[in-house]
């Protein structure tokens, strides 16, 4: 990913804004698994995260909220930790899909990950206000999993940093109704 010096990232592909009506990753997750607490569209307490491809990777734009505090002006790393998971799996879901031959808007939904492995690098202190901005990219796609970097920016700055080992979703994870899958 882009080196820490001077931690200003550099302009990318359309500024992560995608077109009007341009559809997410999470908006063709199959019903039973769009639930996520942070991306999951049937879920009305969730985060509501939306990640679209932007030039050579993908981007996911939030603005947190007052009680996403962890200390009065900062952003709390728990936040920042769900904010990279949630993209990178919506990144390693895209890159399957796209892989087996199909773009959003085809019929079938986009296949579900779930997270291996989650490794967050805390670089600086994210500021509470701005729009946090994550971006990703594949660094790895096998028949088994995908691995992918992501890092958290806050007006331009480089904050944290993750690479997240994905794993497509066990079928005992889909189908099941809130609440009746395994804790």
């Amino acid at each position: 990913m882009t080196a820490d010096r001077g931690a200003q990232h550099p302009p990318a592909a359309g500024e992560g804004r995608p077109p009007a009506g341009a559809i997410a990753v999470q908006d063709r997750y199959a019903d039973d698994f769009a639930w996520c607490y942070g991306c999951g569209r049937h879920n009305p307490a969730g985060l509501g995260l939306k990640t679209h491809w932007d030039g050579e990777g993908t981007v996911t734009r939030f603005r947190p909220r007052p009680e996403h505090m962890a200390v009065p002006g900062y952003v709390y790393g728990g936040l920042i930790a769900s904010l990279i998971d949630c993209h990178s799996m919506a990144t390693a879901s895209l890159a399957l899909y796209h892989r087996d031959g199909h773009r959003l808007g085809d019929p079938e939904p986009v296949p579900r990950c779930v997270t291996a492995s989650l490794q967050v690098d805390y670089l600086r202190p994210t500021p509470l206000g701005p729009e946090l901005v994550v971006r990703g990219r594949v660094v790895e796609l096998g028949a088994r999993k995908a691995v992918v970097e992501s890092e958290l920016y806050a007006n331009g700055v480089l904050c944290a940093r993750g690479r997240v080992v994905a794993v497509p979703a066990p079928p005992t994870m889909t189908g099941a109704s809130p609440g009746q899958g395994e804790g």
